[in-house]
């Protein structure tokens, strides 16, 4: 890349497309508008691409990427075993979560990172065993933002599981 001080001469950064510095070419350097149609191009065509890639055995998903074992889910990378998900990185046997990050055995759950056994929870950071929680980090045996004992938290989200039809 050449040095700022050359791209800033001219007084523009456009410039640098014109000019072809940096690209190694000798074809015409692209125009702003080029590169903005072109762009447009790229993005079109990856909005109506529902293909997998390199995933093993996902059914009914669209546009997952490195997963394994998917069922009926959308946009996921690196997933395994998720069901109904979308928006997904790094997740691991949870069903019906959106935008969540590192969790797994997670339901109903939306923007979690690196959550486990999180139900219906919402922005959750580093959190094990909630249940119908927001909010919280590194926290473990809540339902609601409550703190609960081990056998007393199991005790009610079975119940609460059972009759919510989780």
């Amino acid at each position: 890349m050449p040095e700022p001080s050359l791209l800033m001469r001219s007084g523009s950064w456009t410039n640098f497309l014109r000019s072809g510095l940096g690209c190694g070419s000798s074809e015409p350097a692209m125009t702003p508008s080029e590169f903005e149609n072109r762009l447009r191009e790229l993005m079109r065509a990856q909005a109506v691409s529902v293909e997998n890639a390199h995933s093993i055995e996902c059914v009914g998903c669209e546009k997952c990427l490195l997963c394994t074992f998917c069922r009926d889910s959308k946009s996921l990378t690196r997933c395994h075993y998720c069901t109904a998900c979308s928006n997904c990185t790094d997740c691991a046997h949870s069903r019906g979560c959106t935008s969540c990050l590192g969790c797994s055995h997670c339901v109903a759950s939306e923007r979690c990172t690196a959550g486990n056994y999180l139900v219906k929870c919402v922005g959750l950071s580093d959190c094990s065993y909630c249940f119908g929680c927001a909010g919280l980090s590194h926290k473990d045996f809540h339902i609601l933002n409550e703190p609960y004992g081990r056998k007393e938290y199991f005790a009610i989200t079975s119940k609460l599981a059972q009759s919510l039809r989780l």
